[in-house]
């Protein structure tokens, strides 16, 4: 299976049985910059992501490192984790280059695979990466490809009405 699924609705409730990981781009600013765009939804339901992202990025949780390429995975229910994924090299444009890093969210979606496979979990997201932080779907969708639904994992992303 490569085939990713793109339906209109919300990533935060993501459709479908069993476990689900939703995924979403960080970035790396110390503390942490949350606070526009998809976390935005995620924090009106969950607070724990938020929480210990920020944490995270103070250093007051250092496993795994916060940096650019890993993923912290946060349970915020029964069936559903968030992943938080280092893929930004801080925010907005610098000298004209976004801050999207693809070798980091190839990392990421490394690992958000093998937690899939370990969980027998589907990943769930908006289409990260290619708005704020400036990135190319068609680049990202291949990473996603290569990393998570070449492995029979089955892939949703959504996007909003």
């Amino acid at each position: 299976m490569t085939d990713i699924k793109y339906i209109t609705g919300d990533a935060t409730r993501p459709v479908g049985d069993g476990k689900k990981i939703i995924i979403h781009v960080c970035n790396n600013c110390r503390p942490g910059a949350w606070g526009s765009g998809f976390v935005l939804a995620i924090s009106k339901l969950w607070k724990q992501p938020e929480v210990q992202y920020r944490k995270w990025s103070k250093g007051h949780i250092s496993t795994p490192k916060y940096e650019l390429g890993q993923v912290q995975f946060v349970k915020v229910e029964d069936d559903i984790v968030i992943g938080n994924m280092i893929g930004q090299d801080g925010i907005g444009m610098k000298k004209g280059v976004p801050p999207i890093r693809y070798s980091a969210i190839d990392k990421c979606l490394e690992k958000v695979g093998i937690a899939a496979l370990r969980n027998d979990a589907t990943i769930h997201a908006p289409r990260f990466g290619s708005d704020r932080a400036g990135g190319d779907w068609d680049k990202i969708e291949e990473l996603i490809i290569k990393n998570i639904s070449s492995k029979n994992i089955e892939v949703t992303i959504y996007d909003l009405k």
